[in-house]
């Protein structure tokens, strides 16, 4: 297991970033933009889970949004001032680059929880769609309203088809239906609704404990054993799988883990509570 505080995080713009033991909370901060993407904000995340993917001392990222606002979408202001006055060739090599953000962020080897309160428009419902675990507050708003700008939500497509499956998203696209926390949980896109953010922060820490008592590792490999499961064909994902529990099987965290339930204690991971 790597030591705690081994990652060296950097300076970033729009983006604060905390560390707490092993969870790392990473805050969109545009609050006076309602936290709309840019590219520069998109690039400093990417930065961020780049650096901290191999740190197994981090066991949760937990993405939100300051100002009591989760993600309003992509920075609209700038698809009009930058986007449209570029080759198309451009517009869509930068609208391709968010997609490698979502599906890092939908693979990153740790626990992935997103807490919404306020607003989760456009690419920030996307974003719901791609963490383990997603919260929402009752009275946060959601919407898919990319095809009300005259546009297709591109490459958010995919990962919300994934979530709520094809019928519930092609509703959602086509005609941009607002909506609000529980049913979001209704939906799949969501898991727990509180009713405040106090709730809302009470349930991450219960859930938080629950991943506490997880090895960080044997975490990893399961994240990497369910997406081969959708990508390859069974028996290459069966084999897929065999190998990574041979590995967790003879890792130190597989000795300790077994050792542990055999003497009847708990493992040296789920003591470093927090």
């Amino acid at each position: 297991m790597s030591d705690l505080g081994k990652t060296e995080l950097p300076i970033t713009t729009y983006l604060l970033i905390e560390r707490q033991r092993s969870v790392l909370t990473i805050w969109f901060n545009r609050p006076e933009a309602k936290n709309a993407l840019n590219a520069q904000m998109t690039e400093e995340l990417v930065e961020v889970l780049s650096l901290v993917r191999d740190d197994r001392s981090i066991r949760t990222i937990v993405l939100r949004g300051k100002g009591g606002v989760f993600c309003a979408g992509g920075d609209i202001k700038g698809f009009k001032s930058e986007m449209q006055a570029i080759h198309a060739t451009e517009v869509a090599k930068s609208n391709r680059s968010f997609g490698d953000v979502m599906m890092m962020l939908n693979e990153q080897p740790q626990v992935v929880i997103i807490l919404i309160e306020g607003a989760a428009i456009g690419g920030g419902l996307g974003l719901a769609c791609v963490a383990d675990i997603t919260l929402v507050t009752e009275d946060a708003r959601f919407r898919l309203s990319e095809t009300s700008l005259g546009i297709p939500p591109a490459q958010i497509a995919p990962f919300v088809c994934e979530r709520v499956g094809l019928t519930q998203a092609r509703r959602l696209m086509l005609t941009g239906a607002k909506f609000k926390g529980q049913e979001a949980v209704t939906l799949g896109i969501a898991h727990y609704v509180a009713k405040d953010t106090e709730a809302l922060e009470a349930k991450c820490r219960a859930i938080l404990q629950q991943i506490n008592a997880c090895a960080p590792s044997a975490n990893a490999v399961t994240k990497g054993i369910l997406f081969e499961g959708l990508r390859q064909p069974r028996p290459a994902a069966l084999d897929f799988a065999a190998h990574g529990f041979a590995q967790c099987m003879l890792s130190s965290e597989g000795r300790e883990g077994v050792a542990a339930f055999v003497e009847k204690r708990k493992a040296y991971w789920n003591e470093e509570s927090h």
